[in-house]
């Protein structure tokens, strides 16, 4: 929260006591300023050049702090500081030494007032001060561009630290240069010193802390596996094994908040994934090819980091995101609207506490929201309170407290519905979100953040207030370190207590306090830019209503439906935020692998088919390329031309075992010939339509049996009278007159044959060939 108006000094001091020391040391400096006044118009009255007065706001020099020791220092200490200083002029700093320098008024008296300082640029004696006396270190001269390290070591004693509070710090570098040859400040630097003493009343109630430290990542696992069941999951990358390495981010941070009094917030299918690093895993290839993978080789560093991470989380609270730690805002901006999106993040919420309980055992907290950067609105926290939460991590920058605030209020306040956010301090929170590339940044933001510790706690000293700090979801190595710095100092300060989330979350809300969620309006720009868009919450209701049409005929459908649900959840995932394209690319994998297992259950093609009779068989062939045996499917055939071909039995049930073909055949009855188009479908027993459809076209090619008949007659009357003719020519031959009547009988024994019954059924072979039938396939008639 940044305020304004805040006084410390007077807070801090008993009524009726005497001036500060400080102050009196602000008497003698306006007594010297006058003196030092009419000097310099002495001077002037001289003819001194106007070139030679010191100049204010000079940058000749870049003046680093890199290590300020003791951060909190007490009575009889000494302060060390060292640095570096560069020349950034284009002529040599000669005579040059270093010192500090302290404001006149003493301790600072705002929290906005420390920002105020470490924004500043340049030297103004007014607002930095006069140097300690007695206490500076000469440097050797620095030429143009050079750089030299520096060393300053000043007793606590002689900075006149009676008050408690925040004090400003100014490193100043003096000398001179060609263009200036007076000694003058060319350079300086700010920071604070936390000055707690023994000057603090019984009645200073400490400030109760929770610290945040989240362990999330980006997904590393691909929507597609090795089999349809998952149980050998395919890394899209081989990435985390730097990050669970030695020096990596996730190995850092585990070990930092080893031994520190913190909150987890973990995201638990970084959780799974990295056991089933320990369990051997396979990566994919160039461009995430799922087909040509290779053996992963992090098992041992997930092993070793998972191992550690128990022990480092025992009997410390977590608290369990939902599985992988859904884009809450996104789902309330982009998403409510569309039918299912919300169940989605109760599934997330419910497999999430799943997850970490069964890799930490015992129990775990669920019922806690993140947004992004603690941005919250009523649309957020109505999606938030359907997932099941009950506290919601908001932010201060969000949930201002506007001016009518003087101290820094409980972080908890009920926001109605049975829901209490727990409003994170933003600049403590924020502290560490920089780059933090070099040594100076990070001791600079460590030693800014305590002082903001120390300046809520002077803000009312007689008011226990209870404090969250809820730091970014992916700190880098740099931030995580500077955290964990800032963290472990102030534990040990003495106006600090280090307590739970559930601690703060409980504590009684401030009565001052804005309780009032932002309007949809206030949400930032910046971050609604981020955010998954309505047509990415479609595209997951359309692939789940698929899955959902093709799981009823798997008889095995947990290996399909968990993977694919936690892919989902991924597809969802707060790290996609910057990334939006690479979130697309996400969600099209898993929409392509849908289809995919989809098609592995099909109809082997077929071409054009002969019917030479009256009646025969078609057979089709559906071919299961899963890994597991389907049902509750139904093989229909539909004709274009009932009248001409009609198919008896068209709807016929089938199951195939995985890996398998099954062939069955269908009667059919021709009454005319010609082309009839056949279709062949799938179905599941519910009626819908599985997959594609199958056309074929059956020739009929049959002779009337009438025609047949006359044709027969005629052939046997010619054999007939071939046969009298021949008998007759013999008897004349022979001179015989035999009787009639046995060429009667004999044409009587000539009657036709019984061909038999076209059309019969030949065996169901079950097996058939993958291939497509062959052109002019004949029909079993």
């Amino acid at each position: 929260m940044t305020r304004t108006g805040e006084r410390v000094g007077e807070a801090a001091q008993s009524p009726g006591k005497p001036p500060s020391s400080a102050r009196r040391r602000a008497a003698r400096v306006l007594a010297l300023v006058a003196g030092t006044t009419l000097l310099t118009g002495l001077l002037q009255a001289v003819g001194a050049a106007p070139s030679q007065a010191a100049p204010s706001g000079s940058r000749t020099a870049s003046v680093s702090v890199n290590l300020l020791t003791p951060r909190i220092p007490v009575k009889g200490e000494t302060l060390t500081i060292t640095g570096q200083l560069a020349n950034d002029g284009k002529s040599a700093i000669t005579d040059a030494h270093v010192g500090l320098r302290m404001p006149w008024g003493g301790a600072l008296s705002t929290r906005s007032s420390i920002k105020n300082a470490a924004s500043r640029t340049g030297y103004s004696n007014a607002d930095d001060g006069d140097e300690i006396p007695g206490h500076t270190s000469t440097v050797p001269d620095i030429p143009a561009g050079g750089h030299v390290a520096y060393t300053l070591t000043v007793p606590v004693s002689a900075l006149d630290l009676s008050d408690p509070g925040v004090y400003q710090l100014g490193v100043a570098l003096d000398g001179r240069t060609k263009a200036d040859p007076t000694t003058h400040v060319v350079g300086i630097k700010r920071t604070f010193l936390p000055w707690y003493g023994d000057a603090v009343t019984s009645s200073t109630k400490q400030t109760r802390i929770n610290y945040l430290w989240p362990l999330t990542d980006r997904s590393h696992i691909a929507p597609r596996g090795d089999t349809d069941s998952q149980v050998s999951p395919i890394f899209l990358d081989d990435d985390l094994v730097a990050e669970l390495s030695p020096g990596g981010r996730l190995r850092q941070m585990v070990d930092l908040a080893r031994n520190l009094p913190v909150t987890w917030v973990v995201d638990p299918d970084l959780l799974a994934t990295v056991e089933f690093m320990t369990k051997g895993y396979r990566v994919a290839g160039p461009g995430g090819d799922v087909t040509k993978t290779t053996p992963g080789t992090g098992g041992a560093v997930a092993r070793q980091w998972l191992n550690d991470l128990k022990g480092a989380v025992a009997g410390e609270q977590v608290i369990a995101l939902p599985f992988g730690d859904t884009d809450i805002a996104s789902l309330a901006h982009r998403g409510r609207s569309v039918p299912g999106a919300v169940t989605h993040l109760k599934t997330g919420v419910a497999l999430g506490l799943t997850t970490t309980e069964t890799i930490f055992g015992g129990s775990q907290t669920a019922d806690v929201a993140w947004p992004v950067d603690g941005a919250v609105d009523p649309s957020i926290v109505a999606v938030a309170r359907a997932g099941g939460a009950k506290r919601i991590i908001a932010r201060s920058d969000t949930f201002s407290e506007g001016d009518g605030l003087s101290y820094t209020p409980n972080a908890a306040r009920s926001i109605g519905g049975g829901t209490t956010a727990v409003v994170a301090d933003a600049t403590l929170s924020t502290a560490f979100t920089g780059a933090l590339a070099d040594q100076q940044q990070t001791n600079l933001a460590v030693q800014s953040f305590v002082a903001q510790t120390l300046m809520i706690t002077m803000e009312a000293p007689e008011q226990q207030r209870s404090v969250l700090v809820a730091p970014q979801r992916m700190p880098t190595v740099a931030q995580a370190q500077a955290m964990a710095q800032a963290i472990h100092e102030t534990t040990t300060a003495p106006w600090i207590s280090p307590v739970d989330f559930d601690d703060v979350a409980k504590a009684h809300p401030d009565a001052r306090a804005n309780r009032k969620v932002p309007s949809a309006k206030a949400y930032p720009s910046g971050l609604r830019k981020q955010e998954l868009s309505t047509d990415a919450f479609q595209w997951i209701q359309n692939v789940q209503g698929n899955l959902n049409d093709f799981v009823v005929i798997l008889t095995q459908q947990n290996r399909v439906t968990v993977p694919f649900r936690n892919a989902v959840l991924r597809s969802m995932s707060t790290s996609w935020r910057g990334d939006l394209s690479g979130a697309k690319a996400y969600r099209d994998s898993i929409g392509l692998y849908l289809t995919d297992l989809i098609d592995a259950v099909h109809i082997i093609p077929k071409t054009t088919l002969t019917l030479s009779g009256r009646s025969g068989t078609i057979p089709v062939t559906v071919k299961n390329e899963l890994g597991q045996p389907v049902k509750g499917l139904v093989l229909r055939l539909t004709s274009s031309a009932n009248i001409r071909l009609e198919i008896k039995e068209a709807n016929q049930p089938i199951t195939i075992e995985g890996g398998r073909t099954r062939t069955l055949k269908f009667q059919t009855t021709a009454s005319a010939n010609g082309t009839v188009g056949i279709i062949a479908h799938l179905y599941t027993d519910n009626g819908r339509l599985y997959g594609g459809s199958v056309p074929f076209e059956v020739h009929i090619n049959k002779v009337a049996d009438q025609v047949m008949l006359i044709i027969g007659a005629g052939l046997l009357l010619l054999v007939l009278a071939g046969v009298r003719i021949y008998r007759q020519r013999k008897r004349q031959a022979a001179g015989d007159s035999g009787a009639d009547d046995d060429g009667d009988a004999d044409d009587d024994e000539a009657g036709g044959t019984d061909p038999g019954q076209p059309g019969d059924p030949a065996a169901d072979t079950g097996q058939e060939s993958r291939e497509p039938s062959s052109t002019g396939e004949k029909v079993d008639g």
